[in-house]
Parts: C-alpha cells; structure tokens; sequence
C-alpha cells in the first residue's frame, strides 16, 4: 500500500491534491504541533496581479498547542467573501470557485482541524479525488515518535510498503533509511503547468482556489497527474 500525508492545510497549492492523487491511504496529521507562520490556517490567492496571504484567524496561538487543539476565531464570512470577489470576480470560472468558499464558510465549527478537514473534502469532492483518508490522531500511540520514526510506526501498522512525502522532505529523509524499515520512500515533484490569469507574468504556487478560478473540472483532472515520483 503506497501511504502519504500532511498536515491539514486551508485551501493548500496543487501539489497538495497531486499527493493525495498519488497514493492509496492519505494520512491528515492533526496531532502536530501548530506552526504560526505556516500554511495550516492560510494560503496565497492573486490580487491584482500579486500574491496576498489569505487565511483564517487563530485564537490564543501557542506553539505548545497541537493544530487538534487549536481553535479559531469567529470567521467573518462576508467579509472574506467579498475580499473573494474583489480578487477574482472576472475569472472564467468564478462562480464555481466562489460556491466552494461559501460552502467552506458555512461550516459553523470552530474547531480548526474539523473546519480544514471539512473544507479539505468539499475541494476534493469537487477535484473528484477518491483517496483514502485518516487521522494520524487515530493511530493510538503514534504521537509518541518523533520525525520519520512516526512514520515507520504508521507504516509498519498500516502496511505501507511504499511513503511518498513532498519533495522539500528530501533534505530530511533518507531513503537507505527507510529501505532499512522496509518502506520504499518516495518524493513528488510537481510540473504543474501555466495558466492564463489576470493580469501580467504567470505566478506558480497559490491556492488550489486560483486554479479552480480559471481552470476547467478537465483542464484541473489532467494537473492533477503532471507529477513525478522520485
């Protein structure tokens, strides 16, 4: 079984889904410390033609806190919908991408995990992404390891014979290391191709949302497979 995984993230880049696509079991790490700075609860969309941080506000943040312990502020939902619509109202494909956010708004849970989570399966659902997907909360014990111990822990219980991780891992993974657990550890590499935006010069790397923003349900199915395995 080919097993992959990474932290909830908010409305995450492509190669986030082309992970997903790429193996059988894709593991949800909420039981990992919360990074302030990180892209647990924000992203990047385009406005004007440059990249903004767009993202959720935290309550009481704390890095001794797990991101399942994590809450959020109230979200104010009009107002991140309207910051939206200011972004991207003239994208050929506006109207999907701005239903998905206000499904993703919706959700009245201010638990944060369970409000990544869900907005994690409504994007899915629409990318048509049937993986496999758990709690690394669930595996009783597994938070006791640390580093790629917990992922030879995982592994060796769930039956992964094969880990694929994303491809900045390579400066702390090795893979005579985990050919020693008997996993086969493998890296993605995204070629995710351009695309028309608004604007000037192409910018690579934002949200799943500028995608889907002007992108067809095809054009996006054929990205999500532009990936190799290293």
């Amino acid at each position: 079984m080919i097993i992959a995984g990474n932290q909830p993230y908010f409305i995450p880049y492509i190669a986030y889904w082309q992970l997903m696509t790429a193996c059988d079991l894709f593991l949800i790490g909420d039981d990992y410390a919360f990074i302030k700075d990180g892209w647990v609860q924000r992203n990047r969309i385009l406005r004007q033609g440059k990249p903004t941080y767009f993202g959720l506000e935290i309550s009481k943040i704390s890095p001794n806190r797990l991101i399942n312990q994590t809450e959020l502020i109230e979200i104010n939902s009009t107002k991140k919908l309207k910051d939206l619509y200011y972004c991207y109202h003239s994208a050929p494909f506006f109207n999907r991408g701005y239903s998905l956010m206000e499904k993703i708004f919706s959700f009245p849970e201010k638990d944060l995990t369970a409000f990544l989570v869900n907005s994690i399966e409504i994007i899915r659902e629409y990318l048509g992404i049937k993986t496999k997907m758990m709690f690394t909360s669930q595996i009783e014990g597994n938070c006791r390891y640390k580093c790629e111990q917990r992922i030879f822990d995982f592994c060796d219980r769930l039956g992964g014979t094969t880990y694929i991780n994303a491809i900045g891992g390579q400066s702390l993974y090795k893979k005579d290391e985990f050919a020693e657990h008997g996993i086969e550890l493998k890296f993605i590499h995204s070629h995710c191709r351009e695309y028309k935006q608004l604007g000037g010069a192409f910018v690579p790397g934002l949200s799943i949302l500028d995608v889907i923003m002007f992108n067809s349900r095809e054009e996006i199915a054929q990205m999500l497979g532009e990936f190799t395995l290293e």
